[in-house]
């Protein structure tokens, strides 16, 4: 199953406000590692530790209060003289910064155990996000905007959300069911590993009005990708129309690459030169591009439909 993010408690998200006094009730969620989390006032001094809550705080209007981020990847031009930090470093570098918030996600965490316990030792306060599912992303929208004072902005996030969503499903609603594109959509390809069923990646392809044709693949662990393996893509070589493949940190892969692949000739795809490489950053992460991912595929697919240029250097190009 995956996993479960967190409840948060409206009753007492009602009375809170940026402003609120020493004694007024905080709120209390629980985060992506079950931890309580009890906020008294916004956080203004945060190290984000994930790319995709540093974007998200971006949204919500934070700028001077993000004091540090995990900068590998960041094109915002907001976080450039932003300072870099890593969980692999000694964590007296980020005590020494002084943050009252650290930002990080479930990997982060099990992977660096003693450095979130010094971190909470210290008096820090450390919150584990990351939605796996869509239904998940509003409410942390929401955790972060309870955290950083910008709950309306959360609000406006999730309703901004929702209304391009809207507009997106009616251009796709002009595709017949049986006209849908059949999309196998690549998550490693060292590994031949696809996207859970349930992951933000193919709730991505759906609303672009793609068929999964690997709906039946094995999710691994509690995470967002799905075994598939060599031998069942090239099972399903003559259905696969499209073969869409996310490209980025966690899958350096080239078009090349995909179509030399050693007996991918089979997949009906790469015969047709309907092979495309999309940014991750559009597809996987939890942030309001989900949209342009959703804009950007949906233009892969049906290019009749969508208006804009279909293909973007560095975010989605075919051969």
């Amino acid at each position: 199953m995956m996993m479960r993010l967190f409840f948060l408690v409206f009753a007492l998200l009602a009375g809170f406000s940026p402003h609120a006094s020493a004694g007024a009730a905080p709120a209390t969620f629980q985060d992506s590692e079950g931890k309580t989390v009890t906020v008294t006032r916004p956080f203004t001094r945060i190290i984000s530790l994930y790319p995709a809550h540093t974007e998200n705080l971006i949204s919500l209007g934070l700028g001077p209060e993000i004091i540090g981020i995990e900068g590998a990847d960041s094109d915002l031009p907001q976080l450039r003289d932003k300072k870099h930090f890593s969980y692999h470093e000694d964590p007296e570098k980020i005590i020494g910064a002084r943050p009252d918030l650290v930002l990080v996600r479930p990997m982060i965490e099990r992977s660096a155990p003693q450095l979130m316990a010094t971190l909470r030792q210290a008096g820090i306060t450390v919150v584990s996000l990351q939605p796996n599912t869509v239904e998940e992303i509003f409410d942390y929208w929401r955790a972060l905007g309870l955290l950083t004072g910008r709950t309306r902005q959360a609000e406006e996030m999730v309703a901004t959300f929702q209304a391009e969503l809207a507009a997106i499903r009616k251009i796709v609603g002009k595709v017949g069911e049986k006209s849908r594109a059949k999309v196998y959509f690549e998550a490693i390809h060292t590994k031949m590993k696809t996207f859970a069923q349930e992951s933000i990646a193919i709730f991505v392809l759906q609303q672009a009005g793609g068929i999964n044709v690997a709906a039946d693949a094995s999710q691994v662990r509690e995470t967002n990708i799905a075994a598939y393996g060599k031998e069942r893509i090239l099972a399903k070589g003559a259905e696969i129309e499209v073969f869409l493949a996310q490209q980025g940190r966690m899958n350096p892969v080239t078009m090349e690459t995909i179509m030399q692949e050693p007996g991918f000739q089979a997949i009906k795809a790469v015969r047709n030169n309907r092979v495309f490489l999309v940014d991750e950053r559009l597809v996987s992460r939890p942030t309001m591009r989900i949209i342009e991912g959703i804009r950007t595929i949906g233009a892969l697919l049906y290019p009749e439909l969508f208006s804009g240029p279909t293909r973007k250097k560095g975010a989605a190009d075919g051969r």
